[in-house]
């Protein structure tokens, strides 16, 4: 049998711009994530893929790779990744690279822009010395995430299907638009897709297993300011940009993401545009302990009030909405996922990374939707910036490691 190489697919897929886009209020939020989804829609057809199914209004795409004579009792597992990139960077006119036998030196991407990617800056490159990497010309994204989940799913189900003697139940594909923005689950038919339980692939550095993510809200500040002339504002003006100023040196200060690591959590400022009149403020709430989630958000609303009492009410208007929480209390009855996982990396000579999420994934919301759904590694590192890179090799262990879980559950 060939060796699984995802390599080919990904280097197409990251030529088509799938950039989300969390202001539009539409679903899928940009109409561009259609044309990966048809392409893959087709190449899953092409293959012999079963029950394909391009949702046309959202953007999903489903498939199913049939259980091979003997095992149609096995459960159906599930597989999974999203389609779109971050709105953080640009993901039009992507020109990946290759770098074979990489040097562990800095990387130059663009030479006539002097953009380089520097070890001192990314250390955990020196483990890739030897390794080969595949790499933008710094001024995009790459789309590792998560079309590098993408192109490992899609690299699986064709070897799957062109070796029918490799034994394995039901298996179902998905891949979905928007979980950048937090959308990806919002119209996924868990019913249709019909898995006992899957896994996402959307992970980072080869070896990640995760099976814990944030709670996670996102706030709103509103604050409303009095202008007039400076030169008599003297008892007059108020200044909204100050306010924000003060309201965001209450939050504590350690509490801030360049501060955090691990299972600490943060208030993140993510946007702020305003003048004198009124300055409006974005802000992330995370934490893995739901306790410690609830308190802040409790915190965050406390500072405004505040704020109202110094200055009026109504001065400062606070928002705070819940966006999805900790899979892992919906996960701790299903951790046959996890330690199967890590079993079969065992298996391939890939060393387990267990860690929490520092962030979100379509499996938190699919879990507590009834589909339990930890988050594979990728291969993929720096994601939403211009120094994100993929793995080669780590790319296509990971796709060895699907395959080897889909022999796993075949066994059960």
């Amino acid at each position: 049998m060939e060796k699984l190489s995802p390599v080919e697919r990904f280097l197409r897929y990251v030529k088509i711009d799938t950039q989300s886009d969390e202001n539009t209020g539409t679903s899928p939020s940009t109409a561009k994530q259609h044309e990966l989804a048809k392409l893959l829609a087709a190449e899953l057809k092409e293959m012999g893929a079963k029950e394909v199914t391009y949702d046309k209004k959202h953007c999903y795409v489903y498939a199913t790779i049939p259980a091979t004579p003997g095992y149609e009792k096995a459960p159906v597992l599930g597989f999974i990744s999203h389609m779109d990139t971050s709105p953080a960077v640009t993901g039009a006119g992507v020109k990946p690279r290759i770098i074979k036998k990489y040097d562990g030196k800095d990387i130059v991407l663009n030479k006539r822009k002097q953009i380089v990617m520097k070890v001192e800056d990314f250390p955990e490159l020196k483990e890739l010395e030897g390794e080969s990497l595949i790499v933008t010309d710094g001024t995009t994204l790459l789309g590792a995430d998560d079309k590098a989940g993408v192109a490992e799913i899609m690299e699986m189900a064709a070897f799957l299907l062109k070796y029918p003697e490799i034994g394995h139940g039901k298996l179902r594909i998905g891949f979905t638009p928007d979980e950048e923005i937090g959308c990806g689950p919002d119209h996924f038919d868990v019913k249709l897709f019909g898995a006992d339980f899957a896994y996402t692939v959307d992970g980072g550095a080869l070896g990640e297993l995760e099976y814990e993510n944030f709670n996670a809200a996102g706030a709103k500040l509103v604050v409303n300011g009095r202008n007039t002339h400076p030169g008599s504002a003297k008892g007059k003006m108020i200044n909204s940009i100050l306010i924000a100023q003060e309201f965001q040196s209450m939050l504590p200060t350690f509490e801030n993401p360049i501060y955090t690591e691990g299972y600490e959590g943060f208030y993140h400022l993510d946007g702020i545009s305003g003048n004198v009149e009124q300055t409006v403020c974005e802000y992330i709430i995370r934490d893995h302990d739901k306790v410690l989630f609830e308190k802040k958000n409790t915190f965050f609303l406390e500072c405004a009030q505040f704020l109202n009492k110094k200055y009026g009410e109504g001065t400062v208007c606070a928002q705070v909405k819940d966006s999805y929480y900790n899979m892992r209390e919906v996960l701790e009855p299903a951790m046959h996922l996890v330690e199967n996982a890590k079993a079969a990396m065992e298996e391939l000579g890939i060393v387990p990374r267990v860690s929490p999420i520092r962030g979100g994934t379509d499996g938190a919301r699919l879990s507590f939707m009834g589909l339990p759904c930890p988050n594979l590694c990728t291969g993929g590192a720096n994601y939403h910036s211009r120094f994100e890179y993929a793995h080669v090799q780590g790319m296509e262990k990971t796709t060895e490691l699907l395959v080897r879980l889909v022999e796993t559950y075949a066994a059960k």
